[in-house]
């Protein structure tokens, strides 16, 4: 079962929120961005998540809370939102209209080229950098996502509840590398290595990292392996698993 205002977090947050790394990571990003001067968008989610991105120099940033932006766009309920993400939902400026013409050119080919990543051709993926550039952009979306069901869904909040703090590093060997940070049982995503973690889940490699992500191998037998490394702080482990059972249903 899915929970809406879970969802819109990690549509939010997690999925949106991938579009710093996108700018950072494709170089088609940069083409698509040609504003001259910043352009911020507001989401604003009643009873949910809201965030600012503001575009400029082919770059893009995001910001929690939506008070100064160019663009707002409002939305009565995390259905409408989570509509947004999946194209049944056409939202509605309520300021801005002066740039409207950047929300529905730019804006809309860059959320596509990310959809691109995220959602593959299986022929894109033969090519080596388009394979690097989508297996990352999922490693920091699954990482934002296990945070956002761990503070929201009603399961995940269990599983976090019984977390200790500390940081979880959460990485790909020689590869994209995010921390989950853990206090008062409230997780934090931060798409950096752990400089101190306290409990470590690293996988071998890049194409086994897909391979998990697209659901196409066995966790527990790539533990058995040792294609994943888990070590450290047990209990955080256990849980960290049992959440990432969930992100599957999330970003399914």
């Amino acid at each position: 079962m899915i929970d809406q205002r879970t969802l819109a977090y990690i549509n939010l947050y997690g999925v949106l929120g991938t579009l710093e790394n996108l700018c950072e990571l494709a170089p088609e990003a940069e083409s698509i961005l040609t504003n001259k001067k910043p352009i911020s968008i507001g989401f604003e989610v009643k009873g949910g998540p809201s965030a600012t991105i503001t575009f400029y120099k082919g770059r893009c940033r995001m910001e929690q809370g939506c008070t100064k932006c160019d663009v707002k766009l409002p939305f009565s309920s995390c259905e409408k939102f989570n509509g947004l993400i999946d194209g049944t939902v056409t939202p509605i400026p309520s300021k801005g209209f002066h740039h409207i013409g950047f929300l529905l050119k730019d804006f809309t080919k860059l959320t596509d080229l990310l959809n691109k990543y995220m959602r593959p051709d299986p022929a894109d993926l033969e090519d080596e950098d388009f394979f690097r550039i989508s297996t990352t952009l999922m490693m920091y979306t699954i990482s934002v996502a296990i945070a956002q069901i761990g503070n929201n869904d009603e399961i995940g909040k269990f599983s976090a509840s019984n977390m200790v703090d500390g940081e979880i590093a959460f990485s790909i060997k020689d590869g994209p590398a995010a921390t989950i940070r853990v206090k008062n049982h409230r997780l934090l995503a931060v798409k950096k290595p752990s400089e101190s973690p306290r409990a470590v889940m690293e996988f071998a490699n890049i194409k086994l990292a897909r391979d998990l992500f697209d659901g196409n191998v066995n966790a527990i037998a790539c533990i058995g392996t040792g294609d994943i490394v888990m070590k450290g702080m047990i209990s955080m482990l256990d849980n960290l698993n049992r959440i990432l059972d969930r992100v599957a249903l999330y970003l399914a």
